[in-house]
């Protein structure tokens, strides 16, 4: 049995754990912090991202917004003293509707959004007095309006967003949004936490020590040894594992996992253009069949789904560079919690199922119905809290934090995560919306009654 010392081990090499390591060694000049992890680093849930970010989070309050948009500022931040290294651009998220409902309901969520911090909102009908329309710029995000757009005017949607349903009746553009690359990012994190003294250990995380102070040291299984890491310090970063290394610490987390999977859809007709913005279409609807098809499906309990009413928020971004043809997609329909088992298990009907729901809104892609490009499909893992906001705080243990709960917003929030976690093991001053993400807002019964009515605003 080997042993060694580090002032904070922290489980889990995802863009959580980077991020607390960068902020820990870099920023607050903690000298000596081990990250541990079994599997190189990026490559568990962090690797499966659709790499989006957005400061355009529904309420109930401001804390979501002012947390996201301390994120998006650190980003840019790096981004500008790294010669954007990992491609931010703000190209905006936009959301679609062809419902009369819908319509009144992206007016209500632009106006909340607004009231929340996450810039102003600009009303488009096509008057003369109208603010400006003013289009993204593909590759960039200097120079870019923030808030929101909502535009009514059926002539310029058919002008900017020419590519959906033609009876769109309603696009809400919010501004502070894009997305970026993933890999890069995180790898800029790690080189800059490892020159700072940051160590990367190949290992498992087999248990935590405690003694009568707190934490005293982390049981690491490598290759052919256990290592007993002494320590005063432990952050539980372990992604969709990370309720299960903090039962190393009789801690029961209150999370669940969902299952959510992409297709990398090779568009080689290039139906959807290469400046899109991530789209998001805000109704429900029914896939088209055919009556031979309908009759099939409903012969059998398996198949009988597929004639359902599939939910909101199907969604497809461009992936890659002007040259490549590749579009994510990506549907959330199918969101009974599980176990996080590896590897991810991929639903064979999902790649059919996302391009088939993909034509109601870009109805240019029935081109491929008949013959589908060969699909890759690959997903991970939501870990998530019941009304979906993280977990970075202190545990009840002296010396063990948690970072984790980040849904499918690790990347996005990952800047102003880590920097959070960091406050709190150096004892520094917090941000206002610390306590929004403290396990102890569980132990408020005026939250708990709040949270009766809270919705889930994963893919608002």
């Amino acid at each position: 049995m080997a042993n060694m010392h580090a002032d904070v081990v922290i489980c889990g090499a995802g863009i959580a754990g980077i991020a607390a390591a960068y902020h820990l060694a870099v920023r607050e000049g903690v000298g000596d912090v081990l990250l541990v992890d079994e599997r190189p680093p990026m490559s568990l849930t962090s690797d499966k991202s659709t790499e989006a970010y957005r400061n355009w989070w529904p309420g109930p309050d401001d804390a979501m917004v002012r947390f996201m948009n301390r994120s998006i500022d650190l980003m840019e931040e790096l981004a500008d003293a790294c010669g954007n290294r990992f491609l931010l651009n703000r190209r905006g998220y936009v959301y679609a509707t062809a419902r009369p409902e819908g319509v009144e309901a992206l007016r209500r969520a632009a106006e909340e959004g607004a009231a929340l911090g996450a810039g102003a909102m600009r009303l488009h009908e096509g008057r003369p007095q109208d603010p400006p329309y003013h289009p993204a710029v593909p590759h960039d995000f200097h120079n870019q309006p923030d808030g929101v757009d909502l535009i009514l005017n059926p002539a310029m949607i058919r002008r900017h967003f020419p590519y959906l349903a033609e009876d769109t009746l309603a696009v809400l553009h919010a501004r502070r949004c894009g997305w970026l690359s993933g890999q890069q990012f995180g790898m800029v994190l790690l080189e800059k936490a490892q020159a700072a003294g940051t160590r990367l250990l190949e290992g498992h995380v087999a248990g935590v020590e405690v003694d009568g102070i707190g934490v005293s040291g982390v049981v690491i299984e490598t290759a052919g040894e256990t290592t007993i890491v002494t320590t005063r310090c432990f952050v539980d970063a372990a992604g969709p594992f990370v309720a299960d290394v903090a039962r190393y610490l009789d801690v029961e987390l209150p999370v669940f996992c969902e299952r959510h999977l992409k297709v990398n859809f090779r568009d080689h007709l290039g139906v959807i253009p290469r400046d899109a913005p991530m789209v998001i279409w805000t109704d429900p609807q029914h896939l088209v069949w055919s009556e031979e098809e309908r009759e099939m499906w409903a012969e059998s309990e398996e198949t009988l789904w597929l004639l359902d009413e599939f939910p909101p928020a199907i969604h497809f971004r461009p992936e890659g560079g002007e040259d490549s043809p590749m579009v994510l997609m990506l549907w959330p329909y199918h969101l009974d919690p599980m176990p996080p088992v590896l590897p991810v298990p991929i639903d064979p009907d999902y790649y059919e199922v996302v391009v088939r729901g993909m034509t109601r809104l870009v109805p240019g892609l029935k081109v491929y119905l008949e013959r589908m490009p060969k699909p890759i499909v690959d997903g991970g893992y939501y870990t998530k809290t019941r009304e979906n906001r993280p977990l970075i705080c202190p545990l009840p243990v002296d010396g063990a934090y948690v970072i984790g709960a980040l849904s499918g917003y690790g990347l996005m929030a990952a800047a102003a995560a880590g920097e959070l976690l960091a406050l709190h093991v150096t004892k520094g001053e917090l941000p206002e919306y610390a306590s929004a993400f403290d396990l102890k807002r569980y132990q408020d019964p005026a939250y708990l009654k709040q949270l009766e009515g809270w919705e889930d605003t994963s893919q608002l």
